[in-house]
């Protein structure tokens, strides 16, 4: 089953990747949340080598390549995705080395040599989030930070329609839609068609992340303050987003040998 997961969902970067080209990117670390530059958490890039998982077009490099990192790779499932990050890159002397492969498989990612991986808005694509996270501990060096974000566990089972993708706030009230405990894939519509993850708990988070040898040094769900403060957006996002979090990030370290 996951085989075809990853076939499916490679299949749709592939064809839309153009649709997100530079969207959730750093300083962004996700929907209507908090930045890189509220969180610091890349304070001492200068010189240090980096790995990005699922980079997408490029531009979270960018913005480190621009901070002075010394060294980067990105990885990604998609083939056009990486062909737009070149095409965004030529030109800036920000050259990465891009490899084209899941995060679940190997890779030929060198290991022990990192000290930064990171994943904006893409480790919850996964279909193996305990051996992802243990590959990624095998990447970084001891005391190598890894920093991920992804959506809230709450964005995806409170006031959700995955029916019609349309986001249900009546009266100021949030309708659960899904089980906070139901961690079963689930299907949902993306443009002209369907793309397919896990909704996981945040202790799976967590205990998987324990279970791969890094402490938690940093967790954050909290929504941006112009949103919290923007009484003029009354949108259903917006809305939403002054109720739960609609997005959480983590920063961690690599404890282990």
């Amino acid at each position: 089953m996951e085989d075809s997961i990853i076939t499916k969902n490679k299949q749709y970067w592939d064809e839309h990747a153009d649709l997100w080209f530079g969207t959730t990117a750093l300083p962004k670390y996700g929907v209507k949340f908090v930045t890189e530059d509220d969180l610091h958490f890349f304070s001492d890039v200068a010189g240090k080598k980096v790995l990005e998982l699922c980079c997408g077009s490029g531009h979270s490099l960018k913005y480190l390549w621009d901070k002075g990192a010394g060294e980067l790779w990105g990885l990604d499932l998609s083939q056009k995705q990486l062909d737009n990050a070149r095409q965004f890159l030529n030109g800036s002397g920000c050259d990465p080395k891009l490899v084209c492969a899941p995060m679940e498989e190997d890779s030929g990612i060198p290991q022990d040599y990192f000290d930064y991986v990171y994943s904006i808005y893409g480790i919850g694509w996964t279909t193996d989030l305990a051996g992802t996270f243990k590959k990624i501990a095998s990447y970084l060096k001891k005391d190598g930070l890894f920093i991920f974000s992804w959506g809230h566990p709450l964005h995806y089972c409170v006031a959700k329609s995955y029916a019609t993708g349309e986001d249900e706030v009546q009266n100021g009230e949030l309708v659960f839609s899904r089980s906070y405990f139901d961690e079963s894939y689930f299907d949902m519509p993306v443009h002209d068609t369907t793309v397919t993850f896990a909704n996981r708990k945040i202790s799976t988070y967590v205990n998987a992340l324990y279970e791969a040898g890094f402490i938690i040094e940093k967790m954050v769900e909290q929504t941006d303050e112009q949103t919290l403060a923007d009484s003029t957006d009354n949108g259903p996002k917006a809305q939403k987003a002054r109720m739960i979090p609609l997005s959480m990030c983590f920063k961690c370290r690599k404890i282990g040998g």
